[in-house]
């Protein structure tokens, strides 16, 4: 079973994987000077405070960010990660906790568009009071817009439902993660609807998928029933941690599922992904997955995958459970990662300075508390 309230889990090893292979999807798309769309379908509060009640209760950063905080020998695109965090704790305590759409905001350029979804009340106006300290915090500095429209937009709805009126986008260019939070067995067809239809409104996007690997059915069909939508090519990464528990209780492997991933990420992870593992390892039975392929059609309706499982690989110990957490309306930093540690091996996008060119302030401003019942469909990520 997984109960799943992200504020419990921050940065955990789910949340390791997931925004270290967004923040690669983005320097990707940085590489070309036409502006692009990222969309967050479940965005949560944006940003987690790690000694809060939640989070700190079962303290699964201790799982992921925690053993790489220190770390002097990360390869460059694990550091570039690492140090867009350090940089929103700049006491060098690990206080705070990034989501993806902080992370986003960091890495993108200003002329490029976040369009955020949450659905839960609560933790839709947490991110939209982020957001607004930010360009707060960034107008008390004399920093101004140099791009007509609104470069962040927070909009309290259904993800799966809003994704469609934004597709395509104005520059045919766009980056979409879809990462609920799996409660409901629905949203795994939720998700798999949601992507067939986006594929035939805009075909070229890349779409980004983050899932657990679970005793339910569900999840354990997820992966393959994703391999059979009709995109360019797909490219599926799983980390596992440590031996599933007998109880099948707690999150021992997670994924990304990339449908169109930029032919950069699978030399990127080959090379990166040994390393995750033996620095998060539980026990004997962490390992990583690696496989991407081309979806080709049935004789009758649907898909078939042809897959080609190009690199699968086994790890060594040591680090555990998923991720959960809690809303904390902080007025995170835009704080570009000091030492940007930009990728300079296999698929590195490519050498420069912060993520998004822009100066980094700040740091987290607030820390208010959600105090109210959470609905568990929703969840920061």
């Amino acid at each position: 079973m997984l109960s799943y309230r992200h504020a419990f889990h921050a940065g955990n090893h789910a949340d390791v994987l997931k925004h270290f292979v967004t923040i690669q999807l983005l320097q990707y798309l940085n590489q070309k000077d036409t502006a692009y769309s990222y969309i967050d379908t479940h965005s949560g509060a944006g940003v987690y405070a790690l000694d809060g009640t939640f989070a700190s209760k079962n303290a699964e950063y201790d799982t992921g960010i925690g053993p790489l905080w220190e770390r002097t020998d990360l390869p460059p695109e694990l550091k570039e990660y690492v140090d867009l965090i350090r940089a929103m704790n700049p006491s060098g305590k690990m206080r705070y906790y990034p989501g993806s759409p902080y992370i986003a905001d960091q890495v993108a350029r200003e002329h490029d568009r976040l369009r955020l979804f949450e659905l839960h009340p609560a933790d839709s106006k947490l991110l939209a009071d982020n957001f607004r300290k930010l360009e707060e915090h960034a107008a008390e500095q004399g920093i101004r817009p140099t791009v007509r429209g609104k470069r962040v937009l927070v909009t309290r709805g259904d993800g799966f439902q809003s994704l469609k009126a934004l597709l395509p986008p104005p520059s045919r260019r766009a980056l979409v993660l879809i990462d609920p939070p799996y409660e409901d067995k629905q949203d795994y067809k939720k998700v798999k609807d949601t992507l067939a239809e986006a594929l035939v409104r805009f075909p070229g996007g890349t779409y980004a998928v983050w899932y657990p690997l679970l005793q339910r059915m569900e999840s354990r069909q997820f992966a393959d029933k994703l391999k059979q939508l009709q995109c360019g090519e797909w490219l599926n990464v799983v980390l596992t941690t440590h031996t599933p528990q007998p109880d099948g209780f707690g999150l021992h492997s997670s994924g990304m599922f990339i449908l169109n991933p930029p032919y950069t990420l699978e030399p990127m992870l080959k090379q990166v992904m040994p390393y995750l593992v033996k620095a998060l390892a539980k026990d004997s039975g962490a390992r990583f997955t690696l496989e991407s392929g081309t979806p080709t059609p049935l004789r009758g309706n649907g898909m078939a995958s042809t897959r080609t499982p190009r690199a699968a690989a086994p790890g060594t110990s040591r680090n555990a459970p998923l991720s959960a957490a809690r809303n904390t309306p902080l007025g995170a930093a835009r704080n570009a990662p000091a030492g940007t540690g930009r990728p300079t091996g296999p698929g590195a996008p490519r050498a420069g300075g912060p993520a998004n060119g822009r100066p980094g302030v700040a740091r987290p401003a607030t820390d208010g508390r959600n105090t109210g019942p959470r609905r568990p469909v929703n969840r920061q990520k």
